[in-house]
């Protein structure tokens, strides 16, 4: 079965296999939470933080950037969070920029319009103008933007796909590819299931918005690998979601056990870590 016809799954079926809360208990999702925020207040107090960077005036949204270093040019990491298109903020979600430093790339960190105020195409948008701003100001902000690499969890996992896949660019003034390297973590790839689920309840996809698909709109031009927790600490839906889009861009899939959905992708944080060694690698 092809990953878009899983939307004529029963509902209670597709509600389980991507109800990501089911695989961990209340306490363990608030002490989660809780690492994401302790770990992201820590970026900072890395030398020469700047936070609140506006990068959209339309929107006024902003974005906050970490590890740059005065007379360089350094890569950047762009990590876009999840919660499900609607929940969470850039507050949480700088935990991988400290390790990032040690190795001498920055870490940008993006806000972007959540639902259900707005939908999944406003969402892809804001996350494409944080990019194409990056690169277009790169080298006032200390990067170098022929080394931009994106990547995210769950929903910022599909947002992270989303930017990779082409057709947008030139009307943001960029290149056909503007990144260097992509990773999502237990992304969202083929929204059709989601629709059909009771993730529709309040992002309301639209036939146009599901032709949009990551699935069904390939990155070229860039170095990619996938990741997502192994075996139950992992909902079957998003299982299925990563190994999917490894098949189609023959991107290496990592399964890094001993993690859940939540905490997976905190291992960004640590450099000796499998996810880390990754992350790492699309920069070499």
């Amino acid at each position: 079965m092809m990953l878009k016809d899983e939307a004529n799954l029963p509902r209670a079926q597709l509600d389980a296999d991507y109800t990501a809360r089911a695989t961990v208990n209340e306490a363990d999702f608030a002490r989660i939470m809780q690492q994401y925020q302790a770990l992201s207040d820590k970026a900072h107090h890395l030398p020469n933080p700047r936070a609140g960077i506006e990068f959209c005036g339309e929107t006024g949204l902003q974005l906050d950037l970490f590890g740059t270093e005065p007379g360089q040019l350094r890569p950047v990491l762009v990590f876009i969070h999840g919660g499900y298109w609607r929940a969470l903020s850039r507050g949480q979600s700088a935990f991988a920029a400290p390790m990032l430093a040690e190795h001498g790339i920055a870490c940008a960190v993006p806000d972007y319009r959540l639902a259900p105020a707005v939908g999944i195409t406003e969402i892809i948008a804001d996350c494409r103008r944080a990019v194409a701003f990056l690169w277009q100001n790169a080298a006032s902000l200390g990067i170098d933007r022929n080394r931009i690499v994106v990547t995210g969890s769950s929903a910022g996992g599909h947002l992270a796909a989303a930017v990779a896949q082409p057709g947008w660019q030139a009307a943001l003034g960029l290149p056909d590819q503007p990144l260097y390297g992509c990773l999502p973590v237990s992304g969202l790839f083929e929204l059709a299931p989601l629709a059909a689920s009771h993730v529709q309840d309040w992002m309301q996809f639209t036939d146009a918005e599901l032709a949009q698909s990551p699935m069904r709109h390939l990155p070229l031009g860039l170095k990619g690998a996938l990741a997502l927790a192994a075996g139950k600490g992992e909902a079957a839906g998003f299982h299925r979601q990563s190994e999917a889009y490894a098949d189609l861009t023959g991107w290496p899939l990592a399964r890094i056990d001993g993690r859940n959905h939540f905490d997976v992708i905190l291992d960004l944080a640590r450099a000796e870590t499998e996810l880390g060694q990754c992350l790492l690698g699309l920069f070499d």
